[in-house]
């Protein structure tokens, strides 16, 4: 019984392997087509419309002064801090971007080793309290950080942060 049985798992096997092979990949007995597969398109994980990098037209606006920016190191790379006084109280949503749209986490510096970011966020809702009140050096300092690889330090020798009224330059270590 046994011998019958591996003798028909072996007819079987071969039978199946006869099908894909030798030109007959198109074929309506290779398994491969059975459920729909065998494509010979190449196909791509990239999302309609391309990767996604930082939009201008996302209502963000430039904070009025930085005021500080250092490096922290870390085991990854680097963490650049930048510090900034929006021109009134209750901006939010600031986020550090790149003056030329790059996707996110393939940050990069130009050919002279410059990397230009952009100090952006959203302003408080107009006649509201915080629109109309100018913000405190003291208590209305934001703080926002931007994390970079070490493939991303490769080559980067400056980063400008640019703001509404002034730009800040750091060199790199």
């Amino acid at each position: 019984m046994q011998r019958r049985t591996i003798g028909l798992l072996m007819a079987a096997t071969l039978s199946l392997a006869a099908c894909g092979g030798g030109g007959s990949a198109s074929s309506s007995l290779n398994p491969f087509q059975w459920f729909g597969g065998g494509s010979k398109q190449a196909t791509t994980l990239m999302p309609d419309g391309g990767y996604p990098t930082a939009r201008a037209d996302d209502g963000r606006a430039l904070v009025a002064r930085i005021t500080a920016a250092k490096w922290e190191p870390l085991y990854e790379g680097g963490m650049l801090t930048v510090t900034a006084l929006p021109a009134t109280k209750g901006w939010w949503a600031m986020k550090l971007v790149t003056e030329v749209p790059m996707p996110a986490g393939r940050i990069h510096a130009d050919d002279t080793g410059v990397l230009r970011l952009r100090l952006v966020g959203l302003p408080p809702l107009d006649n509201s309290f915080e629109a109309a009140t100018p913000a405190d050096l003291r208590s209305d300092s934001v703080t926002v950080s931007l994390t970079l690889s070490h493939e991303a330090l490769d080559g980067l020798r400056e980063v400008v942060i640019t703001g509404a009224t002034n730009a800040v330059s750091i060199k790199r270590k």
